[in-house]
């Protein structure tokens, strides 16, 4: 987001074939007693060509999840493994999902449709394979946030009701399930690498390299493929982690297995906004140490990336990888600037990092909410409002004065009392009225609501 989509004719893809038979083994989806469509992205089904389906047509590939025409012939569930929370772990892989088809948007790059909770596979271990309607409408709530917000995210592309009843123990049990179609660039991660390492394979990770770089990243391959993949991963996910911090956001669950080597955001379980700019912030119960905390983020991201690093290093010397690594902290603080000033509304010239600092300073000193202090600076409204005329201020008033407003400040949403949040309060309203009701209006409401807040802040800045 932000600008509209540029619409496309359907353009079916099978550019994984590349990688078979080593990256992923053919399942089938489970046989659900119903399929009750709830939720559908017709934003992003417009840009791969996909609008005109009607909703039985939908179903009928996203619920009983018949072949794309075109595309591929059957689902994959991917293999990977991956360090969850510094330990590695070799027996993951899709456990309760598969790459559904791949398809390419109006200006051809590849895109993936994959599932979250389409039954089990050779990777469900002790797990049922399937994913609550809470689960489900949370990632809705998530993906349509975060690309309001400049996140680069994956998408929720379709959400169908099951008709199963599951049993949870970290919720009110027995809940509803559903089946969720996500669009992504890519699903290739950090942890597809590290099995191909794992096993000693090099000629894989030699495919694996070759196709993000000439696939995914649409570029041709020089005199050192490892590397030029490397330099392109460390400035993606250094902007990411940036882009999580200026949205507020805390993935939660930052393992190597959950980052895209596109720099693409994804995979949404116990995420939270944080209400204001609190380093200590979690959103995992289970996270104890509060090692993927929100002020932890950027480091964690650093240490999956350096995963990769290990895992290329079969195919190439150390020293360019390391040096590649090194260059995050440096990239880390540029995009965060950069995302800063972009939601700020303010030109990204002077001392940005100074205006960066000293925004910081003053949410921190004053418990300000991160996103009633974007929406007061960039609509108007901080003067008048008050809230910002006390000397926990005075440095932040002194350092903004020298930056030339910049982006929309026109559209009607600037002139709202309060910044559309996506805090956990409002999550669980959203869901109750679903729950108790089966009432889905608050969640088609404030999905407009959230498109309408991403049309105000304009497109985010692309990675240099």
């Amino acid at each position: 987001m932000n600008a509209p989509l540029q619409p496309a004719k359907y353009s079916p893809a099978h550019e994984i074939a590349a990688l078979m038979p080593d990256i992923g083994d053919p399942v089938k989806a489970a046989d659900f007693p119903q399929t009750i469509l709830r939720f559908r992205n017709d934003r992003w089904a417009e840009a791969v060509g996909l609008e005109t389906w009607n909703d039985e047509e939908w179903t009928r590939h996203f619920g009983r999840f018949h072949p794309l025409p075109g595309s591929m012939p059957n689902p994959l569930a991917l293999r990977y493994h991956g360090h969850q929370f510094r330990s590695y772990n070799p027996q993951i892989g899709d456990g309760r999902g598969f790459l559904f088809a791949q398809l390419r948007d109006g200006a051809g790059r590849l895109l993936d449709l994959g599932t979250k909770g389409s039954g089990q596979t050779p990777y469900s271990r002790f797990g049922d394979g399937r994913l609550t309607l809470k689960g489900g409408v949370r990632e809705i709530l998530a993906t349509e946030m975060l690309e309001a917000l400049g996140v680069n995210t994956s998408k929720t592309f379709s959400l169908i009701e099951t008709g199963e009843a599951l049993e949870r123990h970290d919720e009110p049990s027995p809940t509803r399930a559903a089946v969720l179609v996500r669009l992504s660039h890519s699903h290739i991660r950090i942890g597809t690498f590290q099995r191909a390492a794992y096993f000693d394979d090099k000629a894989l990770l030699e495919k694996l390299t070759d196709y993000a770089l000439t696939r995914l990243y649409g570029e041709t391959p020089g005199d050192n493929p490892p590397v030029q993949l490397m330099t392109r991963v460390i400035e993606r996910t250094a902007d990411l982690a940036a882009s999580y911090m200026v949205a507020g956001f805390v993935h939660g669950v930052l393992n190597s297995d959950n980052i895209n080597v596109t720099g693409e955001s994804f995979d949404y379980g116990p995420w939270r906004f944080a209400p204001t700019w609190d380093n200590g912030f979690t959103a995992a119960y289970f996270d104890e140490t509060g090692l993927y905390a929100f002020g932890r983020q950027a480091e964690a991201i650093h240490w999956d990336a350096a995963q990769l690093a290990v895992s290329l290093r079969p195919l190439v010397e150390a020293e360019p990888l390391v040096e590649q690594m090194e260059r995050f902290p440096a990239l880390f603080s540029e995009a965060l600037t950069r995302r800063f000033c972009w939601r700020l509304g303010v030109a990204d010239d002077g001392d940005a990092s100074a205006l960066v600092q000293a925004a910081v300073r003053g949410m921190i000193e004053t418990g300000t909410e991160i996103d009633r202090f974007f929406h007061d600076w960039r609509g108007g409204k901080a003067r008048a409002a008050g809230r910002y005329a006390d000397e926990s201020w005075a440095p932040f008033r002194e350092v903004a004065s020298g930056f030339e407003a910049n982006g929309d400040r026109t559209h009607p949403y600037w002139t709202d009392e309060n910044p559309c949040s996506m805090h956990i309060e409002e999550v669980e309203a959203i869901w109750s009225a679903i729950d108790r009701e089966d009432d889905w209006q608050p969640l088609y409401d404030k999905v407009a609501a959230i498109r309408r807040m991403g049309e105000a802040h304009g497109d985010a800045p692309k990675v240099p």
